[in-house]
């Protein structure tokens, strides 16, 4: 009988390139497993407690910390050594008094920047969809694969939301708590691309045409305007960002 699905194991060398592990130390490396985020746009746990924070040496010392259940990621427990934290995941260990966000660095790609515990009450999710559910209420489809029906204890009151546009999301209540707009004068945050971990102003937002794609203009805060995808673009606040960004 033929194999069925894709495979179980990864090997090194076409792991993501923004992973931080070595090509040729080990053949092999962990592979995410199907969750709230796609493998190229995420890191597993064990890679992230033994790479990126060195809380352990090796992937068996990760795997011990993690089935103990000291690691925390957007307010549940963890205990999957493969589950895919993306971006702007909020991991916490509690032991260690420890808040971290998932965001993008220029050139290098997803990491974790460290963040109070206070900020690490929420989180920033993009709205990729919106769908009409019976009675007339209306569901939001996140980009880290939550869905969130709309009713008056969930939600600011007044609030217009649109594709595209950011939402806060309260952790673990699941409840929003904000609203951002992806308009002209807000703060954007470049998430992929050439031009990833660049944010700023948003100064101009091109619709997409029949032959091209739609783009943004941002300006950082030196004043140097660049242009990318919209797609690539994250608005995380409306003067200032309402999360914690590299290089602040």
């Amino acid at each position: 009988m033929g194999k069925k699905g894709g495979s179980r194991h990864l090997k090194r060398l076409p792991a993501p390139a923004f992973w931080p592990i070595h090509v040729k130390e080990s053949r092999w490396a962990t592979k995410p497993r199907p969750g709230p985020h796609p493998m190229v746009r995420s890191v597993p746990l064990s890679i992230v407690l033994r790479d990126i924070l060195h809380y352990a040496k090796t992937t068996q010392e990760a795997k011990m910390i993690i089935s103990k259940g000291a690691v925390k990621v957007d307010g549940t427990i963890r205990r999957d050594h493969k589950y895919p934290v993306g971006l702007m995941d909020v991991l916490e260990i509690p032991d260690a008094k420890s808040t971290f966000r998932m965001v993008p660095l220029p050139v290098k790609g997803l990491s974790l920047q460290k963040i109070t515990k206070d900020e690490g009450g929420f989180k920033l999710c993009l709205i990729e969809d919106k769908r009409t559910l019976n009675g007339g209420r209306i569901q939001l489809n996140l980009s880290d694969g939550r869905n969130i029906a709309l009713g008056e204890e969930a939600t600011p009151t007044g609030a217009t939301y649109a594709v595209r546009d950011t939402v806060q999301v309260g952790i673990p209540s699941q409840k929003i708590l904000g609203h951002v707009k992806f308009a002209e004068g807000k703060y954007g945050l470049v998430v992929s691309g050439r031009n990833i971990g660049r944010h700023g102003k948003i100064v101009e937002i091109s619709k997409a045409a029949a032959s091209s794609l739609g783009t943004v203009t941002i300006q950082d805060a030196q004043g140097e305007a660049f242009r990318t995808v919209s797609e690539y673009v994250y608005a995380v606040g409306d003067d200032k960002p309402i999360i914690k960004l590299p290089g602040e």
